[in-house]
């Protein structure tokens, strides 16, 4: 079984991530920042993976430490438990439009971190969340699951389509890099012998 729990506390955040790679896209989301609640539902489901979040931070200044934090935590509890990604398809790439908005995102489990993020938001705030954010909290995933990240918005006028096609691309990309590779089960797909 695929699974992991990660707890990580700082003195601005306590953020727990409990999560099941294998699942059915079962979310339990108490990140004290309800928008993000909404793009991580949209990462477990599309990406079937059995979630659950429970964040407390320093929300009376602002989201960007728990929103950060979430992603390293989430980003460490996909690492733990992919272990050394044997067997895995270690590529994953979806494309994914909303109304007048289509996303992409491509991962490599590669494990060299790095992140190309490429959304030309139309505003700089979705209800209470600073779309900022989105950017930070992929940053923590790739610099902590140790992955190659590559995510565009190809075209989209309205902000909240903009950022839900990008989660749920993420999740679905997710899914195809970290499905076992039925032709190759106990291999590391690298040249090298090791991700």
């Amino acid at each position: 079984m695929r699974s992991a729990e990660v707890t990580r506390k700082t003195a601005e955040t306590e953020i727990r991530v409990r999560l099941e790679v294998d699942g059915s896209g079962k979310a339990q989301l108490a990140s004290g920042v309800p928008f993000l609640d909404h793009m991580l539902d949209q990462v477990a489901r599309h990406g079937l993976i059995d979630l659950e979040v429970n964040a407390s931070g320093d929300l009376h200044i602002d989201a960007h430490h728990t929103v950060e934090d979430i992603g390293i935590t989430f980003g460490q509890a996909i690492a733990q438990a992919v272990g050394d990604k044997r067997g895995i398809c270690r590529y994953g790439h979806s494309y994914v439009p909303l109304d007048e908005a289509l996303s992409r995102v491509v991962v490599d489990f590669s494990g060299r971190p790095g992140l190309e993020f490429h959304v030309p938001f139309t505003r700089a705030v979705i209800g209470q969340f600073d779309v900022d954010l989105a950017h930070e909290f992929f940053q923590g995933f790739a610099n902590h699951a140790l992955v190659t990240l590559h995510i565009d918005n190809l075209r989209g006028s309205n902000a909240h389509h903009q950022c839900e096609t990008v989660f749920k691309a993420f999740g679905r990309a997710l899914r195809m890099a970290l499905q076992q590779d039925a032709r190759s089960p106990l291999a590391v797909p690298s040249t090298k012998g090791v991700l």
